[in-house]
């Protein structure tokens, strides 16, 4: 090795040339480059190495603290062991072991395992040594990422009406179960409820004897979310690693109920807010201890820490030391506990939640069985608690689960779930009589094991259990006030009960199956049997639940699927056969077999039962006189007398014995009265027998009572009589020990024994008897329920003893008050107490000899006396080692022989005696010590044995001899008896050799001390003196002297520096690290120590330029001197090593012509330097070279003066233009020069924008091509050619137009001819442009650019309306469903079309009149399932008269409007509902004359059918018209008769009408005088036969007797007929009128409701509403803004030039360059490169058209068919950047981060596109720099894999971490040849849409709101006109003389209308509301008729036409009622 290293070294440091005249120095070359190797390899190894920290506790003897060590990335172990020993200071002959904190020793082998970062490791002496003290370990746990998956589940303890603290404690016992499922002996599971205040604060504690954790285990279970399926064995230790299902078991009671790493964490913060996790696994000798509190995450997230990090504990057993608060007082108990613990683990919880508290305290019996009912059959096997059967022996046997609950106080309850007997599925169990098995197998490997049970009905009641807690009966018993007695025995609550791997799933239940519930129709049972049935469903974990454990996912849904196998069950074995007819001839035998009932007879009444606890049950209760049985009749007075029981006995009925005769009745009484208690027999079977008054000394036992309970007749008994009736007694017999003293009797022993069945009454031995005084024991028999000592007024058997207690011997004794301070030498008295085994005081025995002792101590004592009963050693002295001077505590042991209890042990706190001796330290009486050094000394004062002693004014002296001037040291001992003697320095002038001094200490405070004196050899002084530099040649060490100069090679390293220091004495000093840590240098600002420590200085690195000079100094310097040495470094030029060419003059030349300018040469060194050595022979080796470079005139010359060389002549071949590199060539040696070589001619030209592709460029009809045409000049070899003014025009196809027209133009500067953007407008199709210059009269073509023409997608071209056309018409009704979709110029629907630019439109007839406007309808709202781009027109009101109609639909653009073709409607009648003439008759008035016309009633008339709108609707009607005549009242005989003395007459009805005519009454018709009749027409309807009757049409006539009275009355009438037609029609105006005016009001309303809020929307959007106040601002406004958007359109941007492909389908959404756009030009450089082989990749909605592409391009296009996307692994678009954890930044990123993916613009197609790039791009990310995202990746993958990063200077970093290179530079823009995302529109275009479009609303708004103010004015202006008060007045005197007309002619008035209908009411509103708008359009229907109702125009002179006008009315139209 050392050959090795100095071979190398030589040749790494050979020596430079040096100038200069330094001479080589003294030191060795082999060991300056041995040193210098291996710094070197060290740095190069480091480097390359990732390095690890590790901490390291030593823990072989003590507690020292923890250490870090760094370890590089590639060591090894022996590596390790070593930097242990150096760092702990082991010597090499020391054994130890190194170990993780799970005990495995770290060996080669494991190392690279074992040995991570951040890994804690011990030292120990071997792997099972105990832990002297507790560590701490470093631990991380961060949420799995299932947190993320899995956080949508089922939320944690959403109870359904219960509490769910029991379920909480669930979690942890199923973790203590899964931990224990190993375990041979005995599994035990302690829940222990820690409420005792005096033991700290309530906490909750559950402790197992399970496995352990190891703390690895412990790490992973504070993971949230890692269940054991998601652990690996690589990275996590645990036991669940590689997972493997349990093997099968019944009832899959396999334990294995500990999942998802949820439900633990969540319980215990559900139940307190921190917990401590102690575990402690197999074979492992240390204890691990975990805290996760609430508080220190809040702490930690306020302090800004890792919030899930932390520390695990790890501690030997039974060590408490940490616990040091009062509230957790309790854990010291516990963690005694761990003693004799093989393994364990507890859960220990704190800060429990005082609710909580108050309900664990107040119903633990309750939640304590809720426990039961969960883990049943875990506790009591699969075939559960059956109390009647033998217990069942296997694996389950062993589980043991004990709640207990502790309070001050009180005694603790304690209950094991196996005790518990009241749980509902052992009241189950034990209350069916049968039982019926069967299994369900779903699909997969799902299997349920299912029982139903059956309950009975036993005699009076169901047997099915009830539960208390149970939410559905809880529900039944809140609707009913009282007790039902025939309630269904399950009530409510569903059959089954759903347990997973044997543990209960409290919130899922079943209801039924199929085959279970109650049949539809009769069966075989009664339909109360099927609620006598529960059921217990058993599932494996094929079931998914939810992580709490509380609801099962899927069950039901798997059982209830149609593919489910349900099979019957029977001695164990499956059989398939009908689960249905199984089920129910089971259930059929249960009900024969099990089921009872019994007949009551002789009803009595209701009473109340106050003997029942519940008051629910209490009442009401009926009382029979008898029962019938078995065909026997009971009756009360048959049963068991009262006297017997002295109690009135109520006897269950299924008690009653049916088969017993009376005499065995009474002979049964008289045996019972025989047997009652008579006597007591006592007996001592096992001694210590007490005998009447009875001497006993205190403690000695009574022993073990035998008692029986005897009879008459001397037999023993237990219970009273009546015991086979179940009525009957238990006897107890009560055992009391009572005290008699001064205060009163006292019971000081109180038991109660029962009979044991197989043995007496028996009471144990007592030995508690030992308070002295008189006593008495009595035995007494009681009752078992009320204890009482008396029955029926007899007393119950008893006996008494009476005995008295006496001191006893001495037994043991205690220790009095000493008498403090206690001091070495000094004696004490030590008193005692001699005392009885009970503490009675006593007399001592005469052989009692102390003995006194002390561990450590020599203790003597003068002697003893006894006084009494005390007892006292006098003189007792002790002598020994104290530690300090403070004291030491001691035990001192007092033994008294021939005693029990023979010893007391009492501490005493023993000090030092008085001062003695000085103890001076180094005890060497000869001291040697440095001139210019204070000596220290350490003193200590002793007493007589040795100890430290102190006192007041203890001062120690020091004084010094032997020479002048010396200090004394002084020190004050009084405090610690000790000190450091010492002070300033000892300083000897002039001293040149050794010299001897004396030192002196006592203290003069104490003369009875003896002094010690010192012999000091004072030397001279070792400090450094000079400073002398080395440099190294060879062998030798050349000195440099202070300034010298030394000459060197630029840039070269001057190494091999050495130094040396030297004392006074010009003795070399060794440098060690405190002298190295003051020794400068001047030249690096980096040192290293250990060099200087080996006297090396830092290498010199030359200055690169021959101008610099470097001054180089070293220095010292420390409290004593300052040294300096110094030198000046001069750089000299190196060998030749660059060539540097310039040019001088222009740097442009024309093809073929010479340069105008010389390029110079020089050559210098590496550094730039240079070299003037060279000759002109120099030139000959210059070699030029360049592409195109012609040298016929090339030269080069020499330079002497300057020492460069010239060449000239430089000129190229014709060929491409643009910068040429010239390459000079020198030797090895080579430089460029760029020259700008600028184009030849013109001879052609190219497209700039478009460039020269043969593929045709698609465009949109009616759009503008994407980039402007510019034509560019180009020479023979493509050369752009600057020529300016150069003609240009455009050739085109005839069938393509150009807007604006194409234009000649001239070239620019640059040789550009910009033909602008231009709309292109043809048919579909292909069409050429070409650009043609006239260059020289000479014609030069461009390129043939072919456009590819296809339909604008987003122009309309028609409408598409879909109907019912098979539907009918029906006057007043609805109109069917129209759905309306806008097709574009493609075929297409378009998306985009507002809802308000849709309406319809419908009028009558085939085209609209000029005077009436068409009804317009607005589509109606889109609703759930409505496809997108289609209006449906729903519930449209059909005009209300018949007839031909047509609609038509339109969509409104800008000015124009689109429209569809007219649908033709032909309105039909509705249903017939009355019967009305054509036209309303006059009331006639009719006379009995002989002139027929006097007699005529009708002359002409016809009656039609119509609907309720007056249509005519009787076309296929036919039958007869009655016509008859009634009276106004029905007790009038007197009734005129027709012509022919008839009463009715007969008219043919055909067709719907019939036709009156010359309808007149007979001659001397009987009638009355002046009276009115009614003229009935009665319609008889004989076809269609089925038609409901209609109503008949009657008219009124008047009759008179008198011709003349006939004549006046007919005048009257026809005057009253006018009046009323002229009132209804005012009255119609006057209504019409206030609903128009309600109607504009609510207009006027909304308008400005409307123009109010645009005008805040403008103000927002910064538009001053004072600018835009008229419609004429507005337009003004509006026209700027259009020129200003269209100025933003023309504006140059990126765009696209790649063609996009042809969108002849909707299929096809175009190239991925074209979907997307974005707005920053360096990102859209970056994506598109990284993007670049998909740009031209067509996607397609199918694969179908991605295949057609594919066909047509014969496989040249490539294509990507959405259909064809796996969409479950796409990336979520709202995903945080992986920097972002649980909404929080992991670390603060440079870089400004952000997706890839958010920074594109989708104008279409969004969702589509989403899905493109999401696949493509994923998580790709965007940072700004390269350093960023090396930072941005650094920092993510500690954490998460980090995706593809890309930078806005154009780097990427791969997802593998690769960057670099030109596969990961992103090229310029204009090299990726225009396959880059456009730009879209600046953010001011769509600000200026906005604001357009705003502005435009607020326009209509505007003028709307000013049309609606007109009319309301005019409006309200006519109602207040005069014209209208007249009208009014008019009305008011009609109606005044209708009245006296109606009076005159003796009818009936008509009854007066209000003054406004209820319509008028309905709109007549107040100013301040506006009624609902759907309201108010109803309200118009049925006010207007379906063609005016939409919009009325007004008229400004509204008036109504008067005379005739007014009688034209026709007075039934505003009768009409609209049709619901």
């Amino acid at each position: 090795m050392a050959a090795a290293a100095e071979s190398g070294a030589g040749e790494q440091l050979q020596p430079r040339r040096r100038v200069g005249s330094s001479q080589p120095g003294a030191a060795t070359a082999t060991a300056m480059g041995t040193a210098s190797s291996s710094r070197s390899a060290g740095k190069v190894e480091r480097d390359g190495d990732r390095k690890k920290t590790v901490f390291i506790f030593d823990r072989r003897l003590g507690d020292s603290s923890e250490k870090s060590l760094e370890l590089s990335g590639n060591s090894a172990y022996a590596e390790l062991r070593e930097d242990v020993c150096r760092a702990f200071d082991i010597t090499g002959e020391k054994n130890f072991v190194i170990t993780t904190t799970n005990r495995n020793e770290i060996k080669s082998q494991n190392f690279d395992k074992c040995v991570k970062d951040g890994t804690t490791l011990y030292i120990l002496h071997s792997t099972d040594q105990i832990l002297p003290s507790a560590t701490r370990e470093r631990i991380d746990f961060l949420p799995h990422y299932d947190t993320l998956v899995k956080s949508g589940m089922y939320e944690y303890y959403a109870s359904e009406g219960q509490t769910p603290l029991p379920f909480a404690f669930a979690e942890l016992i199923d973790n203590s179960l899964s931990a224990t499922a190993a375990k041979k002996g005995i599994r035990t599971i302690q829940v222990r409820l820690l409420f005792d205040e005096s033991q700290g604060k309530p906490a909750v504690a559950v402790i197992d004897n399970g496995r352990g954790m190891t703390s690895k285990q412990l790490n992973n279970w504070a993971v949230y979310r890692l269940s054991k399926f998601t652990r690996t064995e690589d990275d996590i230790e645990s036991d669940h690693s590689g997972y493997i299902r349990p093997p099968v078991v019944p009832r899959s009671l396999n334990s294995d109920i500990s999942y998802f790493g949820v439900g633990g964490k969540q319980a215990v913060f559900f139940i307190g807010q921190s917990t401590r996790m102690i575990t402690k696994p197999i074979d492992s000798q240390d204890v691990h201890e975990l805290i996760l509190s609430k508080d220190d995450f809040e702490k930690k997230e306020k302090n800004k820490e890792a919030i899930y990090s932390g520390f695990i504990r790890n501690r030997k057993p039974t060590d408490s030391m940490h616990v040091t608060t009062e509230d957790e007082r309790f854990l010291h108990s516990l963690i005694i506990e761990e003693k004799e613990k093989e393994s364990f683990t507890a859960v220990v919880i704190t800060g429990v939640q005082q609710a909580h508290v108050q309900y664990l305290k107040s119903y633990f019996h309750l939640w304590t069985r809720q426990l039961a009912h969960i883990y049943h059959y875990y506790i009591h096997g699969p075939k559960g608690n059956d109390m009647g059967g033998t217990k069942e022996t296997g694996f389950f046997n062993n589980i043991d689960i004990q709640i207990s609950m502790f309070e001050k106080g009180k005694v603790p309850k304690i209950v094991n779930l196996r005790e518990i007997k009241d749980d509902m599925q052992t009241l189950f169990i034990n209350t069916a009589a049968d039982s019926f098995e069967f299994k369900a197998h779903v699909e997969g490997e799902g299997v349920v094991e299912g029982v139903i049970r059956y309950h009975p009905f036993l005699y009076d009641k169901e047997t099915y259990p009830e539960d208390i807690s149970c939410p559905f009966s809880v529900a039944e018993d809140d609707e009913e006030d009282c007790y039902i007695a025939d309630r269904g025995a399950r009530g409510k609550r569903p059959i089954f009960e759903c347990f997973w791997n044997g543990r209960l799933i409290p919130y899922t239940t079943v209801e039924d199956f199929e085959f279970c519930s109650p049949p539809k129709k009769r069966g075989l049972v009664a339909l109360e049997c099927f609620n006598r049935i529960s059921g217990v469903l058993f599932t494996n974990d094929k079931f998914q639940v939810s992580t709490n454990k509380l609801t099962f996912m899927d069950l039901e849904l798997k059982l209830k699927d149609k593919n489910t196998l349900f099979t019957r069950v029977v001695n164990g074995q499956e059989q398939r056969m009908k689960i249905d007819r199984e089920f129910a001839m089971w259930l059929k035998e249960c009900h024969e077999k099990y089921d009872k009932q019994i007949k009551f007879s002789h009803y009595r009444g209701t009473i109340t039962r106050s003997d029942l606890p519940s008051k629910r049950m209490q009442s009401p209760w009926a009382v029979y006189k008898a029962v019938e049985w078995d065909g026997k009749i009971f009756e009360a007075a048959q049963l068991e007398p009262q006297a017997l029981y002295d109690e009135v006995k109520t006897i269950p009925i299924s008690k009653l014995d049916r088969n017993v005769a009376p005499t065995m009745i009474k002979k049964y009484i008289e045996d019972e009265m025989a047997r009652l208690p008579d006597k007591l027999s006592v007996t001592w079977p096992e001694g210590d027998e007490l005998n009447a008054n009875d001497r006993r000394p205190a403690g000695r036992p009574i022993g073990a009572l035998r008692i029986e309970i005897l009879n008459k007749k001397g037999e023993t008994m237990q219970k009273l009589p009546g015991t086979s009736h179940g009525g009957s007694k238990k006897l107890l017999v009560e055992l009391k020990v009572i005290c008699h003293s001064s205060t009163g009797d006292k019971d000081i022993v109180s038991h109660i024994s029962q009979h044991g069945g197989k043995w007496p009454y028996w009471f144990k031995k007592m030995e508690n008897i030992n308070k002295l005084g008189s006593y008495i024991l009595k035995l007494q028999v009681v009752l078992n329920e009320s204890n009482a000592d008396t029955y029926a007024g007899r007393p119950l058997p008893s006996r008494i003893f009476k005995f008295t207690v006496t001191e006893g011997k001495p037994d043991k004794f205690s220790v009095g008050m000493l008498d403090p301070p206690f001091r070495i030498g000094l004696p004490f008295n030590i008193p005692l107490d001699l005392q009885d085994e009970f503490g009675h005081s006593t007399q001592p025995t005469s052989d009692i000899a102390p003995i006194v002792e002390a561990s450590g101590l020599e203790l003597r004592y003068e002697t003893f006396v006894s006084r009494g009963t005390n007892f006292i050693i006098k003189g007792v002295t002790a002598r020994g080692p104290v530690t300090n001077c403070q004291g030491k505590n001691f035990n001192l042991k007092v033994i008294l022989p021939g005693l029990k209890e023979d010893n007391q042990t009492l501490k005493i706190r023993l000090l030092p005696g008085p001062p003695r001796t000085l103890r001076i330290k180094p005890e060497s009486n000869k001291i040697v010590i440095e001139n210019g050094t204070a000596f220290p000394f350490q003193a200590e004062v002793l007493d007589e044995a040795g100890n430290i002693t102190a006192q007041p004014k203890l001062v120690l002296h020091c004084k010094f001899l032997g020479a002048p001037n010396l200090p004394v040291y002084t020190v004050d001992c009084s405090n610690t008896g000790t000190g450091i003697l010492t002070g300033p320095i000892i300083h000897v002038q002039n001293i040149k050799k050794d010299q001897t001094l004396k030192a002196k200490i006592e203290i003069t405070s104490c003369k009875d001390v003896p002094s010690v004196e010192k012999v000091i050899k004072l030397l001279p002084s070792t400090q450094v003196a000079k400073l002398q530099i080395f440099s190294m040649d060879g062998q030798k060490a050349i000195p440099i002297k202070h300034q010298d100069e030394i000459d060197w090679i630029a840039g070269d390293i001057i190494q091999h520096l050495i130094f040396r220091m030297y004392d006074e004495g010009d003795r070399q000093i060794v440098v060690i690290s405190s002298l190295a840590e003051k020794i400068k240098v001047n030249w690096t600002p980096r040192i290293n120590r250990e060099h200087l420590i080996q006297g090396l200085l830092p290498d010199v690195k030359v200055p690169c330029s021959v101008k610099d000079i470097r001054y180089c100094q070293v220095s010292y310097q420390d409290d004593h001197v300052s040294l300096e040495s110094a030198f000046t470094v001069k750089p000299q030029p190196d060998e030749c090593k660059l060539l540097k060419c310039s040019l001088k003059g222009l740097s442009t030349v024309q093809m073929g012509e010479e340069l105008q300018g010389e390029i110079h040469s020089i050559l210098t060194d590496r550094h730039g330097n240079h070299i003037l050595t060279l000759t002109s022979s120099c030139v000959n080796l210059l070699g030029i070279a360049a592409e195109g470079l012609d040298k016929s005139s090339l030269k080069v010359t020499w330079q002497e003066n300057n020492q460069l060389m010239v060449a000239r002549g430089i000129k190229f071949f014709p060929g491409p233009t643009g910068h040429k590199e010239i390459c000079f060539a020198w030797r090895e040696f080579v430089d460029y020069v760029r020259i700008h070589l600028t184009a030849g001619p013109p001879t052609q030209i190219s497209n700039l924008n478009w460039g020269n592709t043969e593929e045709p460029i698609t465009v949109v009809n009616g759009k503008t091509l994407d980039k402007p045409l510019i034509a560019q000049l180009c020479d023979a070899w493509g050369n752009p050619s600057p020529e300016p003014m150069i003609k240009a025009f455009l050739l085109k196809d005839s069938a393509i137009k150009l807007s604006p027209a194409p234009q000649q133009h001239k070239t620019d500067e640059d040789g550009r001819a910009n033909f602008g953007l231009f709309q292109i407008i043809a048919a579909r199709g292909e069409y050429t442009l070409q650009v043609k210059a006239i260059v020289n009269k000479t014609a030069v073509d461009g390129p043939v650019m072919r456009i590819n023409v296809i339909p604008d997608p987003n122009k309309p071209i028609g409408l598409n309306v879909k109907y019912d056309e098979a539907a009918s018409f029906v006057a007043g009704g609805f109109l069917p469903d129209f759905v309306v979709s806008v097709i574009s110029e493609d075929g297409n629907t378009m998306r985009d079309v507002k809802p308000t630019d849709i309406t319809m439109r419908m009028w009558k007839g085939q085209r609209p009149a000029a005077n009436v406007p068409p009804t317009i309808l607005n589509c109606n709202k889109g609703r759930e399932g409505d496809k997108e781009g289609c209006f449906y027109f729903r519930d449209k009101v059909l005009p209300e008269r018949t007839g031909a109609h047509s609609i038509q639909f339109s969509y409104s653009l800008d000015k124009n409007m689109l429209c569809s073709e007219q649908i033709a409607l032909n309105v039909l009648p509705g249903e017939p509902v009355k019967l009305m003439p054509e036209e309303l008759p006059a009331t006639p008035t009719v006379s009995n004359v002989r002139s027929v016309a006097h007699r005529t009633l009708v002359k002409n008339m016809r009656l039609k059918i119509m609907d309720e709108y007056n249509n005519a609707a009787g076309e296929d009607i036919c039958g007869m018209l009655m016509v008859t005549i009634r009276s106004m009242t029905d007790n009038d005989s007197e009734i005129p008769n027709f012509q022919g003395k008839s009463s009715y007459l007969e008219y043919q009805l055909n067709h719907g009408s019939s036709i009156i005519s010359n309808l007149m009454l007979a001659e001397n018709s009987p009638g009355r005088d002046s009276t009115e009749y009614l003229l009935v027409f009665e319609p008889n309807i004989t076809k269609p036969s089925k038609r409901n009757p209609l109503p008949p049409y009657i008219l009124p006539f008047m009759f008179y007797n008198d011709f003349k009275k006939q004549q006046q009355m007919t005048t009257l009438t026809k005057e009253k007929d006018q009046l009323s037609q002229s009132i209804v029609a005012y009255r119609s105006l006057f209504d019409t009128t206030n609903q128009l005016v309600g109607e504009m009001k609510c207009q006027a309303q909304e308008a400005t409701a409307k123009e109010s809020h645009l005008r805040n929307e403008l103000r927002k959007q910064k538009i001053n509403p004072t600018e835009v106040s008229t419609p004429q601002d507005i337009d003004a406004c509006i026209k700027q803004m259009k020129i200003d958007r269209d100025k933003i359109i023309k504006l140059p941007r990126r765009t696209c030039s790649l063609s996009n492909y042809s969108r002849n389908s909707s299929d096809i959404l175009g190239k991925i360059a074209h979907l997307a756009m974005i707005e920053d030009d360096e990102v859209a450089k970056v994506i598109s490169w990284h993007m670049a082989s998909d740009m031209d990749c067509v996607v397609t909605l199918t694969t179908d058209a991605a295949r057609c592409i594919f066909d047509e391009t014969q496989g040249r296009q490539q294509v990507l068919p959405l259909d064809s996307i796996y969409r479950k692994n796409l990336p979520d678009f709202n995903r945080p950047l992986p920097h972002m954890r649980n909404g929080k930044s992991h670390f603060k990123p440079d870089g400004s981060p952000i997706f890839a993916r958010d920074l594109l613009i989708f104008t279409e197609n969004v969702d589509q596109c989403r899905i493109v790039f999401g696949m493509l791009l994923g998580d790709t990310i965007i940072l700004d720099n390269l350093n960023a995202a090396n930072q941005y990746r650094k920092e993510v993958v500690r954490i998460t894999h980090c995706p593809t990063l890309l930078t806005r200077d154009g780097d990427r970093i791969r997802s593998n971490g690769k960057f670099g290179g030109l596969q990961n530079k992103a090229p310029p823009m204009d090299k990726l040849r225009g396959m880059v995302f456009g730009a879209p529109l600046p953010k001011t275009y769509h600000a200026l849409n906005s604001q357009i479009d705003l502005i435009q609303q607020y326009r209509s708004a505007l003028i709307k709101l000013n049309n609606v103010n007109q009319e309301l004015d005019l409006q309200l202006k006519y109602i207040g006109s005069p014209e209208m008060t007249l009208k009014h007045k008019e009305l008011n005197e009609q109606e005044k003389q209708l009245k006296q007309i109606e009076k005159q002619l003796g009818m009936t008035p008509t009854r007066p209308a209000p003054s406004c209908s209820p319509k008028t009411l309905a709109l007549d509103l107040s100013d301040g509301q506006a009624p609902n708008k759907r309201i108010r359009r109803e309200s118009a229907k049925k006010t207007y008729s379906a063609e005016e109702w939409v919009s009325i125009p007004l008229r400004k002179s509204q008036q109504l036409p008067s005379g005739s006008g007014l009688m034209e009315t026709n007075g039934n139209t505003l009768s009409r009622k609209r049709k619901a």
